[in-house]
């Protein structure tokens, strides 16, 4: 996620629109500036944060300014109990999307080994495409950190998942 907004592209992508306010109104404070951080990240990004620092400090006060809550609150966001697994839960199904499960990372795997890996050097691209696969097929993508596991070269799954195939193909 980019640090830097422009004001118009900070109000094109971070402004809550009535459906979004709606979901907010029965929250309060720190739960309530969370979640809509939480929805806009995931409507830009089709991910969610890893931690408070990846969204922008500019979206953030944008955001507060619009659920009329102090920007300090974001601090006291909850990252690892209950509320925020069920905001996360909330905002999947907003936009039609699904957790990402162990078997949606080995089919990822499978599929990069047999079908970009023989064509696609780059781990950028290849994690690039990772993301664009998860979200063409409604999957929350794995975080950042696991979509460059999965790529990484020397010894990846992908890797034996590659020489496995060309090993039983010939």
């Amino acid at each position: 996620m980019r640090q830097i907004w422009e004001p118009e592209d900070l109000i094109e992508s971070w402004t809550l629109l009535e459906d979004d306010m709606r979901r907010v109104r029965n929250k309060s404070g720190a739960t309530r500036l969370g979640f809509a951080l939480l929805l806009k990240f995931f409507e830009v990004e089709a991910r969610f944060p890893e931690s408070a620092k990846e969204v922008p400090a500019a979206a953030v006060e944008y955001v507060a300014q619009q659920v009329k809550v102090p920007t300090e609150a974001w601090g006291a966001y909850d990252w690892q109990g209950d509320r925020i697994k069920r905001h996360r839960k909330e905002i999947r199904a907003v936009y039609g999307f699904r957790a990402n499960t162990e078997e949606d990372q080995d089919r990822l795997a499978e599929w990069l080994a047999t079908e970009l890996c023989p064509v696609e050097l780059s781990r950028d691209r290849l994690a690039a495409a990772v993301v664009a696969r998860c979200r063409n097929d409604h999957i929350e993508p794995p975080a950042p950190g696991q979509v460059r596991r999965l790529v990484r070269p020397r010894g990846t799954s992908v890797q034996r998942l590659s020489v496995r195939t060309i090993l039983f193909r010939g």
